[in-house]
Formats: C-alpha cells, structure tokens, sequence
C-alpha cells in the first residue's frame, strides 16, 4: 500500500515537472514571438520615418521645380497636394486591400512561423 502512495505521489511530482516545464516553454515562445515582432515593428516605423523625410523633401522639390515651371510658386505646391489628394483617396478606398490584410498576414506568418524554431 505504501510503494502504491510512494508510486502516485512520484508520479504526481512528475507530473507538475512537465506542466511547469510545458509553461516555462509556452512564457518562452511568447517571449520570443513578441520580441520578433516588436523589433520588426520598429524597424518599420524607422524605415518609415526616413521613407517620409525623402517624401517631404521630394515633395518640396517638386513643387519648387513646377512652381518655376508655371511661373507661380503656388501653381506647383497646388499641384503636389492636388496629386496627394488623389492618392490618399485611393488608398482609403482600398484601405483593406493595401494596409489591413497584409499588416494581419505579416503578423499571423510571424507568430506561427514554424521555419524559425528548426534553425
């Protein structure tokens, strides 16, 4: 009766071995998914930053060189926002298509990408 209690108790402590050990593994896993994504993440907003400064300034360019172009400094900046316009009307309209579904792809493949944990 005794080697019986001594058996379950045995098996008892193993058992909470590998539930710790399985939510040590999980605490892991989501470390490491989470620090993924926020580096990737900032990454991105870096790249954006330097992608929007080149815009500004492209921007400006452009509009001081049609500006020159049409005699009116006005005419070219007019141009340029015109030009933005249209293109933030496009991008709302296919907001969907262009920002929402590859932003929810990117981060489902990074949380459940399987080819990380091989290497």
């Amino acid at each position: 009766m005794e080697k019986t209690f001594a058996k379950v108790e045995e098996l008892a402590d193993t058992v909470k071995e590998y539930v710790n050990a399985r939510i040590d593994a999980v605490k892991l896993t989501l470390a490491e998914k989470s620090s993924a994504i926020i580096a990737n993440t900032i990454a991105g907003l870096i790249v954006a930053g330097v992608f929007t400064l080149f815009i500004v300034f492209g921007s400006i360019a452009l509009a001081l060189g049609l500006g020159e172009y049409f005699g009116k400094t006005w005419a070219g900046f007019l141009f340029v926002a015109v030009f933005y316009l249209v293109i933030g009307i496009i991008v709302w309209l296919a907001r969907v298509k262009l920002i929402r579904l590859p932003l929810m792809n990117a981060f489902i493949k990074q949380l459940f990408n399987e080819e990380d944990e091989a290497d």
